[in-house]
């Protein structure tokens, strides 16, 4: 079983000694266009089968693939987005391989020479500590169909919807040292896709699915990797193809690290193949021995000249790039003076973080993104809800926080203001107006309680001068006493006055 990995590294336990974990990821990130990479036909999701498909996707002899503008863009703003070197020279290649949901009997991809090359990002774990990972390459292809077996027992249904769909295929160096890590940096990079908006990143609809090479090796061979760059230092990979969920991801690279070290302490070796993770089983099952770029016979694509970008064209990209991530994290931080774990929180998701940005506007931020990572995030979670499906706007919220800011309310009757909000609508000040919510600051009304409670309770006011916290007890039942109403504030400032001197 794997160690402590408080310096996160996963180390797994054999008999003759340690083994380390070590992966690369190579994530397929579905283009946001309207059309597909090399014909007009339709890209949304859950259309009725075989809707959506053009000639051109269904391989008919004589259609020729035109390259969507759109999503070249895409791609070089997504290169753009993780750091990378973008190519203003890259070509299509044919990659050959025969399977019925592939009509053309090739993938239209890039081998040779990527749209984008080198590049790194940086990712966040659950414990805020950060680590970055290496980019190799992004390159364009199409999708292929979609193989249906479970409608028919004797018969497989083709759906070509998907193919010919613009795909990213976003690969990794292998930085990635555990199973946590492995999630951690796809989730990084979905949010980075969603801020640029070059791909949905739902991973359920299959617009992000990640194939994940799991290797294991002996403690110090990943550094000599590091320093050498030589892979002769690390074991022999699997890749797990497919996986499209983070829970799946580290639980089908916990079960391989663990039956490749069981076969290696037997005294067996490994095979380079392709599997596939069983969810429902936790384990992984084997597909195939892994093929070679020769394997698939690469050559390039005759219909398609060589893509050739101009400066300006990827330099417009570039100046129309959107605030990413980090970059917001470190406003929130530095600009509005937020925590580092509340601007993380909120600039993890780009839902979330345009929510704040809403509810900030002219307001207190610490007050702000504790309502939104407190109050609302803490009632979402409960009714399993996500920021898109709030029944408050960040219009409503904001108003709350405006009227605790002028003092209108106090941060308790808030409370009761949001869950109203929550329940039936509604504009927060109107609440406050009809329901009279309004905080009493009117100083001469909350003396006299204070004075009848103080006259009251002789005993209790004496008790204050000897141990002044028990002061509480008077601020609680002025409250009481005003219905919640009355100013914190001010309540506390006359009892000190009256019971301290």
């Amino acid at each position: 079983m794997p160690l402590d990995h408080s310096d996160h590294t996963y180390v797994i336990k054999g008999a003759t000694g340690d083994w380390e974990l070590v992966m690369g990821l190579e994530v397929h990130a579905q283009v946001k266009s309207n059309a597909k990479l090399f014909s007009g036909a339709a890209t949304a999701f859950g259309a009725e089968p075989n809707t959506q498909v053009s000639l051109v996707d269904a391989g008919m002899p004589g259609m020729l693939p035109v390259i969507n503008e759109a999503c070249v863009a895409q791609a070089v703003r997504t290169g753009l987005g993780l750091n990378a070197q973008i190519n203003a020279f890259s070509r299509f290649d044919r990659k050959n391989y025969f399977y019925p949901d592939l009509p053309q009997g090739y993938q239209i991809s890039q081998f040779a020479h990527p749209i984008v090359g080198e590049g790194e990002i940086e990712c966040e774990r659950d414990d805020g500590t950060l680590f970055t990972v290496g980019i190799e390459r992004l390159h364009l292809e199409q999708d292929a169909g979609k193989s249906i077996h479970d409608l028919d027992p004797t018969a497989t249904y083709v759906d070509l919807n998907r193919s010919g769909v613009a795909l990213m295929e976003i690969v990794s160096r292998p930085h990635i040292r555990t199973p946590a890590d492995a999630a951690a940096y796809v989730r990084t990079l979905r949010t980075i896709l969603r801020y640029l908006d070059t791909c949905g990143g739902d991973m359920e609809k299959g617009q992000l699915r990640a194939d994940v090479n799991v290797s294991v090796c002996r403690p110090g061979q990943y550094e000599k990797f590091i320093e050498t760059g030589s892979f002769e230092h690390l074991g022999t990979r699997c890749e797990i193809k497919n996986v499209n969920s983070l829970r799946f991801i580290m639980q089908a690279i916990e079960y391989e690290a663990q039956r490749q070290v069981d076969i290696l302490e037997e005294g067996g070796t490994i095979d380079q193949e392709t599997r596939l993770f069983d969810a429902n089983a936790g384990v992984t099952r084997s597909m195939r021995s892994k093929e070679e770029a020769h394997d698939y016979r690469y050559f390039p694509d005759p219909d398609l000249l060589p893509l050739q970008l101009e400066e300006s064209f990827i330099a417009d990209l570039k100046a129309n790039l959107p605030e990413l991530p980090a970059e917001k994290r470190k406003r929130f931080v530095e600009e509005l003076g937020l925590s580092e774990y509340d601007a993380s929180v909120l600039a993890a998701d780009k839902d979330r973080a345009d929510y704040f940005e809403k509810v900030l506007e002219g307001r207190d931020p610490k007050l702000a993104a504790n309502w939104v990572n407190n109050e609302l995030f803490g009632r979402l979670n409960k009714e399993g809800l996500g920021i898109t499906e709030s029944p408050v706007s960040p219009e409503q919220l904001g108003g709350i926080v405006s009227l605790i800011m002028d003092k209108t309310i106090s941060g308790k009757i808030a409370k009761d203001v949001f869950e109203i909000v929550w329940a039936e609508g509604g504009d927060p000040a109107k609440i406050v107006d009809d329901r009279g919510m309004k905080q009493v600051t009117d100083t001469g009304a909350i003396e006299k309680v204070i004075d009848d409670l103080i006259a009251a309770n002789p005993d209790q006011a004496e008790k204050v001068k000897d141990k002044p916290k028990t002061m509480g007890w008077f601020v609680g039942q002025v409250m009481k006493e005003m219905g919640g109403k009355a100013n914190p504030q001010a309540v506390n400032e006359i009892l000190a006055r009256k019971l301290l001197g």
